[in-house]
């Protein structure tokens, strides 16, 4: 089968968040599979560089029409982990600082969804599948069955239209219909919801399939409690919505091979590798060490969708036991400011680092011992995948993939890979603490939750086969 991957970004090029992971992971696992996937995505000049760069070679170039706008696309080409990327040039729409957050965001991505299509004469590359990822991509489809279809290389391509996160969608105004999408009266409507364009309302029209990135989160964002305005359109559309949970390479998310770790460690030595990892991260951001006192951990976003308002609610309770945490991560500054507050209150137990950094973020999850994410909303969540791969145990909201891949820990079966709770509530979320708490110090239970993480497959193997299968479907 011929899948074209089609994103935003994509690593080892370039990454800002979990949808460049998954373009750079995903396709690899299809190619393992036996398929051949291919990705493509914007050619982002001053973000992409080195050798990613350097060993860009030039395929072709054409024109792409864009409303009354005729711009200049070229495609370059290059081969990582054994797969093609094709990579969309043009200077204007490209060649900036950040991927993100410019005034014409809706223009630079219309063009590089309609750019996709155009080019699949020049890279001699007709998919029998066309894989569109949030908002950024989600014109592909609508593009495709307005403008491509009545073409014999275009009609047998099917469509797949990803939802990352559906909070942001794309909306602008309704002069882009004529003056930037171009499209005829006929097809307004696939992409008008209310009063304004709607991006990711497009993609969920014109394509074949929708999916998102947990089974739990499919039926979320049928709840106007989720969606942001989209449950109308999901609800009737429903019946080519699905779930299908991400995966994390394991071979970078590895305890046993991570090269950032003070000490390297397996599920055998986990006990004297967290040990040694929490006391040389102690002395680096200058904490006193106790390897019987937890460490409980956040690398995130400092935001309240991550759950930071339950945080500031309850984070004085959690400071009078014997615990220590650590925060790593940037925000909205009212967040910011919280947590720095809290790290002058209790100097000797909590720490703030208002920053990001790989590097940090691998030693924070070697060292801890336990890792709180509560979010309001979570679509699939990477980071409570990557902690259980280093034995540091989720606390987790039962929602979107929180919920799919974090099942509650019983003591008396002694299964389960973590602590959870239902409501959005700062006292529910403490309850889970301290539950997590009370684990750790039963040091036979705690070996069974430890060993329960950290052997978990989480690979890309069986995400892979899922969305095969609905390929094949269609």
């Amino acid at each position: 089968m011929k899948i074209l991957f089609v994103a935003s970004e994509a690593a080892p090029f370039v990454r800002s968040g979990g949808l460049g992971d998954v373009a750079g992971a995903l396709p690899q696992a299809f190619n393992k599979a036996g398929h051949d996937c291919r990705v493509i995505i914007p050619f982002y000049k001053d973000e992409i560089r080195g050798e990613f760069q350097n060993n860009l070679r030039y395929v072709a170039s054409t024109f792409v029409d864009l409303s009354w706008r005729r711009q200049y696309c070229g495609v370059f080409e290059a081969v990582y982990g054994g797969v093609t990327y094709y990579l969309i040039d043009n200077e204007y729409y490209f060649k900036r600082r950040g991927l993100y957050g410019h005034f014409d965001d809706g223009e630079r991505f219309a063009f590089f969804s309609k750019a996709v299509l155009e080019v699949l004469p020049l890279i001699d590359f007709f998919p029998d599948v066309l894989h569109a990822n949030d908002w950024h991509t989600a014109l592909t489809p609508v593009f495709l069955d307005v403008f491509y279809r009545f073409s014999e290389e275009y009609q047998h391509i099917k469509t797949v239209f990803t939802i990352h996160n559906i909070e942001f969608q794309g909306k602008y105004g309704n002069s882009l219909i004529s003056d930037i999408l171009g499209l005829p009266d006929w097809a307004r409507s696939l992409v008008m919801n209310g009063d304004c364009v709607n991006f990711m309302k497009g993609g969920i029209e014109a394509s074949n399939a929708v999916t998102t990135v947990s089974e739990t989160y499919a039926g979320e964002i049928l709840d106007p409690f989720y969606s942001y305005g989209l449950e109308g359109i999901l609800s009737e559309r429903r019946f080519k919505l699905h779930g299908v949970v991400n995966g994390i390479d394991q071979k970078i998310y590895d305890s046993k091979h991570d090269d950032k770790l003070f000490v390297k460690y397996g599920v055998k030595d986990f006990a004297k590798g967290k040990s040694e990892n929490k006391k040389a991260l102690c002395e680096m951001i200058n904490l006193p060490f106790d390897e019987n006192r937890p460490l409980v951990a956040m690398v995130t976003r400092l935001t309240e969708q991550k759950g930071m308002d339950l945080v500031g609610a309850v984070i004085d309770d959690i400071m009078r036991a014997d615990i220590q945490v650590v925060i790593l991560g940037t925000g909205d500054w009212k967040y910011e400011n919280m947590i720095k507050a809290v790290e002058s209150r209790y100097p000797n137990k909590f720490r703030a680092i208002l920053a990001f950094s790989s590097d940090l973020a691998s030693k924070i999850y070697g060292a801890s011992d336990l890792f709180l994410m509560p979010s309001k909303f979570e679509p699939c969540g990477l980071s409570q995948l990557i902690a259980m791969r280093y034995g540091s145990i989720p606390i987790v909201r039962e929602t979107g993939g929180l919920k799919d891949t974090v099942p509650a820990f019983n003591g008396e079966t002694g299964e389960g890979k973590g602590f959870t709770f239902k409501t959005y509530n700062a006292y529910d979320m403490l309850d889970a603490v301290w539950r997590a708490y009370a684990c750790f110090h039963d040091k036979s239970q705690w070996n069974k939750v430890v060993k329960n993480a950290m052997t978990s497959d989480f690979g890309w193997d069986v995400s892979a086969k899922r969305y095969i299968s609905i390929f094949e479907n269609l």
